[in-house]
């Protein structure tokens, strides 16, 4: 392999896309046109914002398994108070995002495992959410859902929504100072630390900004729906890791691709629209997203030991 080639390893998450892309194509051709390449993306915003977040979470090699009942609290939150009384609602959205921060400095300073303690919190947030909002209703704010139904003119909505949260994402993650420090804690927090960087400031900024991609989730799931219920966003936290794993992401040493990472939470959502083209029923979707997941870390493997023997 020559020093510039790009790895096929890392052409995994584009190959599937367009894999499982070319065979919904294949069996709905509708779905080639401005409104149907919205329909089949539309719902992968918000997916796609929470699988962000959740990969600033495993950047730094923790784990977060309250993602679904912090979005569906957030929507709660927007389809209710928000509307009801901005202020206040945006006021308990930006103590959201605190909480996240705290929580991530408190998990670093005590030394608490993330998958117990974010399993715990996914309990507080919804039981949260049930209080605000006991049975599925709310409404969009005006301004939101206005936003979430623009018709860009070369391409739908849904697409332009996915470009600029991959573009934004890898500017911040990846190409910016603080995201090569934050991807530092993931690689080798001792040497950020001998650099002189507060650990526990730089866990609550990470955190921080996870909670700021799950209120962004939120907002575009509620902007989309219309309204909401406690539970509107539970299979956000699985969906969320395998989105972040299926994009070429590691959980140790702050391995992450956003790119990947949306491009995985698109994957996601194909493989479920391919079912339903199928006429297999929307029981099956989760064994199908997990076989496309299997499929792609074998092959993520096999790729790996190919390019440990050249």
């Amino acid at each position: 392999m020559t020093r510039h080639s790009i790895s096929p390893r890392k052409l995994l998450p584009l190959i599937s896309f367009s894999v499982l892309l070319i065979a919904t194509f294949a069996l709905q051709e509708r779905a080639m046109s401005y409104l149907g390449l919205n329909l089949l993306f539309n719902l992968t915003i918000p997916i796609a914002l929470a699988t962000i977040g959740q990969l600033l979470i495993i950047m730094v090699n923790d784990i977060d398994l309250s993602v679904g009942a912090f979005v569906s609290l957030v929507a709660c939150i927007v389809s209710t108070l928000l509307v009801q009384h901005p202020w206040l609602g945006w006021l308990a959205l930006a103590g959201l995002v605190l909480a996240y921060a705290a929580l991530g400095a408190l998990i670093h300073r005590f030394d608490l495992p993330a998958i117990v303690v974010t399993l715990g919190m996914s309990f507080i947030w919804g039981g949260l959410a049930l209080v605000i909002m006991p049975a599925p209703g709310g409404t969009s704010p005006e301004w939101l859902r206005a936003l979430m139904t623009v018709k860009p003119p070369l391409a739908p909505m849904a697409v332009v929504a996915a470009l600029l949260i991959a573009a934004a994402a890898h500017l911040l993650i990846m190409r910016s100072g603080i995201g090569t420090v934050l991807r530092g804690l993931g690689g080798n927090s001792r040497s950020v630390a001998r650099a002189g960087w507060r650990l526990s400031g730089l866990y609550a900024l990470t955190y921080g900004l996870a909670g700021v991609f799950g209120v962004l989730a939120g907002l575009t799931l509620v902007g989309l729906y219309t309204s909401s219920g406690a539970s509107v966003a539970s299979s956000y936290t699985l969906l969320s890791i395998a989105g972040v794993i299926l994009g070429g992401g590691e959980f140790i040493g702050g391995r992450v691709s956003p790119i990947g990472a949306v491009l995985g939470a698109l994957t996601l959502s194909l493989a479920g629209s391919l079912l339903a083209f199928m006429h297999i029923s929307p029981d099956w979707q989760i064994g199908a997203q997990g076989a496309v997941l299997i499929l792609v870390l074998a092959a993520r493997l096999l790729f790996t030991r190919r390019e440990a023997l050249l």
